[in-house]
């Protein structure tokens, strides 16, 4: 038997690489997002990604959690395939955790699409 899923959670995306902040519209940019996971007992689950409205796009990562003994802390990264439909200017902002006093924090990026 397998290791049972124990639990769902949002987690954190400590960092972003688009490659370009231009594109073309109806093309398709790879966007990655980097996370650390504890290995052998959490992997990625999946992404919320949120139109927020016409150009603004809210993202959280998901992780698993297994009742599997964790190892150490590793970075993993997961790709969304961006492919607009629209001219403008979009804005991504990709979930970053919780400051002290609660408050979401956010990795802001910006892609123009021509």
């Amino acid at each position: 038997m397998g290791d049972e899923v124990k639990s769902i959670d949002p987690v954190k995306i400590d960092s972003v690489n688009i490659p370009k902040d231009s594109m073309a519209v109806t093309s398709i940019m790879k966007i990655w997002t980097y996370s650390n996971l504890q290995s052998k007992c959490e992997g990625f689950y999946g992404y919320d990604y949120i139109h927020v409205d016409e150009f603004t796009r809210n993202v959280t990562s998901y992780k698993f959690k297994t009742d599997a003994q964790c190892g150490d802390q590793v970075t993993r990264y997961q790709e969304i395939r961006f492919q607009p439909q629209k001219v403008g200017n979009y804005t991504f902002k990709f979930w970053n955790g919780k400051d002290s006093g609660g408050q979401n924090v956010w990795i802001q990026k910006n892609i123009k699409v021509y």
